[in-house]
């Protein structure tokens, strides 16, 4: 990529973060879905809210959560704008590059946060099918974090050395659980 597309993507990027679009939990969502791994730290919530229009199931919005990288969360941010009247089946059709388009094109290594923003949208479209009865809502479901910390054992340890500048020995040491 060229210089002024790298400042043009990164200018989009920066301003997608600095002012995220549906970012938080939405408590009356009809579905959920998460993605990532607690071991490399990624991780994307995203919610979404159905309506009928014109005799159509469609998206009305979605909001999202991530634990990621800024393009991660400029990538979900654009998303969830772009889903807003979509049917499942077109959301469904949409590629990580669709959902990440309003940004342009992303480079090589940031191409996993558009995967990870589709990841979550398909997670939580994936079981809607099957929802049939609006009672069927989803209420509340683990936070994010909660999520996170849960593949973490209580044994794993924090262990932290200060060192002062210009001397050899640690200042102090802490472990913390």
């Amino acid at each position: 990529m060229s210089d002024s597309v790298n400042d043009d993507l990164q200018t989009r990027i920066e301003d997608a973060v600095k002012n995220p679009r549906n970012l938080g939990e939405m408590k009356d969502a009809d579905a959920i879905g998460t993605v990532g791994s607690a071991d490399c730290g990624d991780m994307l919530r995203m919610w979404v809210k159905f309506k009928e229009e014109g005799g159509r199931k469609v998206i009305d919005r979605a909001t999202f959560q991530t634990f990621g990288c800024q393009t991660a969360i400029a990538v979900a941010s654009v998303a969830t704008e772009m889903l807003a009247g979509k049917t499942i089946a077109e959301a469904k059709s949409m590629s990580g590059e669709d959902l990440a388009a309003p940004l342009g094109a992303l480079p090589p290594m940031k191409i996993h946060c558009a995967q990870l923003v589709e990841g979550a949208l398909r997670s939580a479209l994936s079981g809607e099918e099957a929802l049939k009865e609006p009672e069927q809502k989803i209420t509340s479901a683990p936070t994010l974090l909660s999520q996170l910390n849960a593949g973490q054992a209580s044994e794993h340890k924090v262990k932290i050395v200060l060192d002062h500048p210009g001397r050899n020995a640690p200042l102090g040491r802490s472990t913390i659980p």
